[in-house]
């Protein structure tokens, strides 16, 4: 029997050989002189992925230990999954975990289609100048540092000085510290973040809808379709697998609130709303030093991203036929 199997694998091999093309020498040279230099090229980059990203990944048992900076891991004690009960039963874990769902469906409810809506209404511009216009003003914040970002909110909502608190005082008579108000913190955190990033976001629907077919609507205008019905049925049914696609990728981030931006609004007044799991694995990081049960956090918090963003894309398949594996 085992004759049998090899003269069979032999024979396949030589028909796999055989019908195989093969490259002659100037073939092979001039392969390696137009492909050879971009393999090259990856190197750096494979480099840094392997350096950066892969290797840091073996830390990832510190989560499981107690770990101790002077020891090190391997001189660590084995704990298991004892910091993961710890997380699960403390006072801070619903807090956390409400405050960042809470602040990420904001964001997807009103942040996510923000981006979309400008990309439609620029679509709609036939004025080449001002639309270059609109998209240039639109775009600037994003590539401005988020410190200076949230610098611009805080001075804007100072109640001493503050631009928006000088205009509520005219019309209410009263000075509000928005920052402090944990009512406020919310909404002045979605409205920063779409002021932030609306524009760029919005560049990859408005590539999308360069590659629409304009027979499509020149066919639905002579048919007597006006442009909210144009859009409706053939501007988004063309641009929905690009929607799909980046509305997965956003739905596994509900658990990736913007740290950074909360660290420099947030206040212990307001930590009952803007306390995400984020600031909480700063604070226990960095703050206090517990390395391994931040690590057990941020663990936890990866675990339950690729889980939203597998369950996401498969029911994006089962609804949409569009997903990103």
């Amino acid at each position: 029997m085992i004759t049998i199997f090899k003269n069979k694998l032999n024979s396949k091999e030589k028909e796999i050989t055989r019908l195989t093309p093969k490259m002659s020498p100037g073939a092979v040279a001039r392969f390696k002189n137009k492909y050879l230099p971009l393999y090259i090229l990856l190197i750096p980059f494979l480099l840094w992925y392997a350096i950066f990203l892969f290797k840091p990944l073996g830390g990832l048992v510190i989560a499981f230990q107690d770990y101790s900076l002077f020891r090190g891991i391997e001189g660590s004690t084995w704990v298991g999954f004892a910091h993961f009960q710890k997380f699960l039963s403390s006072p801070y874990f619903l807090r956390v975990f409400k405050n960042t769902i809470v602040l990420n469906l904001y964001s997807l409810v009103f942040s996510f289609p923000a981006a979309i809506i400008l990309a439609l209404l620029l679509n709609e511009v036939k004025n080449s100048s001002f639309k270059k216009s609109i998209q240039t003003i639109t775009y600037m914040p994003h590539f401005i540092s988020t410190v200076v970002i949230a610098g611009i909110v805080i001075n804007m909502l100072s109640p001493s000085y503050g631009i928006i608190t000088n205009i509520v005082e005219k019309i209410t008579g009263e000075r509000i510290f928005f920052l402090t108000k944990p009512e406020f913190f919310r909404p002045i955190y979605i409205i920063q973040g779409i002021w932030h990033n609306v524009g760029f976001n919005s560049i990859i629907y408005v590539a999308a809808l360069s590659g629409l077919d304009m027979q499509l609507y020149d066919a639905a205008a002579i048919d007597g379709a006006n442009k909210w019905k144009r859009t409706i049925h053939i501007t988004i049914p063309g641009i929905l697998p690009t929607i799909m696609t980046m509305l997965i990728l956003r739905i596994g981030e509900l658990l990736s609130s913007s740290t950074e931006t909360i660290l420099l609004l947030y206040q212990p007044a307001t930590y009952e709303v803007s306390d995400v799991l984020g600031t909480y694995i700063f604070r226990e990081g960095l703050a206090n030093a517990n390395y391994d049960y931040s690590l057990a956090v941020s663990l936890f918090d990866t675990v339950i991203a690729y889980l939203l963003v597998f369950g996401a894309n498969k029911l994006s398949k089962k609804m949409t036929e569009v997903g990103l594996w």
